[in-house]
């Protein structure tokens, strides 16, 4: 089996070549660092979708570099760009500690149940105890799909009836993570940011049993956005925080898409860590995120 970085690599191809490909184009076509440059890597950071906002201050940065160290020589441009979104990605993200209840949110089809079921597997081959609730009760089927994700990954899911209170699932999947000393409880949540009172109204419920009844437990709230919606990604999670405290984000997709650059907008633009990524179908394909290892896959 490749290596991770390997498979992010392969996974990233398409960012890579939008992103890389251009910029060694930039760099064969002019002679120094000067005004046309920046304008031309503005443009080609926007097309992958890094945001207007967040490749300005990219570029920014990029000029002060380079003045400040008198680098004219457009060699160097590669490095500089490298080095500055390492440093914008990088974020530490605090220990995982036990036992845990991650809450999953993200609006329905960014792949929320099946990175639900890739993060059970993940864990359980870590040799934790893991448990599944199927909290997201009025859409469709939402619960028979999160149950053969369980059976995937071979772990218990506590689920009720279609259109059951999502409170009542949590309570009862609570009971059952606490009785049978559970490291992590996922629970999946509804994903209908159309109806953001409703939303909101939920969710909280949830938080609140969750501190109530399990108050030892390290609650994290893990929002998923599909990297193939680029800056519609960015607006739903800037929405979400509007409902729910976000600690983290798994990005889905990533080997789909040519738009990779939005992984770095996420992290400027809203200063929450992209936890996970996805490049790929296979259930192993869900890894942790490294702003180094991201960074040179794509450029």
């Amino acid at each position: 089996m490749p290596g991770f970085f390997t498979r992010l690599k392969e996974g990233m191809t398409k960012t890579r070549e939008s992103v890389s490909g251009r910029v060694d184009q930039l760099v064969t076509s002019h002679q120094r660092l000067d005004s046309d440059f920046y304008e031309d890597l503005t443009d080609i950071l926007i097309m992958a979708d890094v945001g207007v906002k967040t490749s300005g201050e990219v570029v920014a940065e990029m000029r002060e570099r380079a003045k400040e160290r008198r680098v004219t020589d457009v060699g160097e441009a590669r490095h500089l760009l490298k080095a500055i979104l390492k440093k914008k990605m990088n974020a530490p993200r605090p220990p995982l500690t036990w036992p845990m209840v991650m809450l999953v949110v993200g609006v329905n089809g960014v792949g929320k149940t099946t990175t639900i079921g890739k993060l059970a597997l993940r864990f359980k081959n870590a040799q934790h105890g893991v448990m599944l609730a199927a909290a997201d009760t009025f859409r469709a089927a939402a619960g028979e799909q999160l149950q053969i994700w369980a059976e995937r990954a071979g772990v218990p899911i506590i689920r009720h009836a279609e259109g059951a209170d999502p409170a009542a699932v949590v309570y009862d999947a609570i009971a059952s993570a606490k009785a049978n000393h559970a490291d992590l409880l996922i629970i999946d949540t509804a994903g209908r940011l159309h109806n953001k009172k409703n939303l909101m109204d939920e969710l909280g419920k949830i938080t609140k049993i969750v501190r109530r009844e399990y108050p030892e437990a390290d609650l994290r709230s893990m929002l998923v956005i599909d990297a193939t919606t680029g800056q519609n990604g960015l607006a739903q999670a800037k929405v979400f925080r509007e409902v729910a405290e976000i600690n983290g984000i798994v990005l889905t997709k990533l080997d789909g898409t040519a738009k990779g650059g939005i992984a770095v907008a996420i992290r400027s633009e809203l200063d929450v860590p992209v936890w996970y990524i996805g490049v790929g179908e296979g259930i192993d394909d869900l890894q942790s995120f490294d702003a180094g290892e991201f960074v040179d896959a794509i450029l």
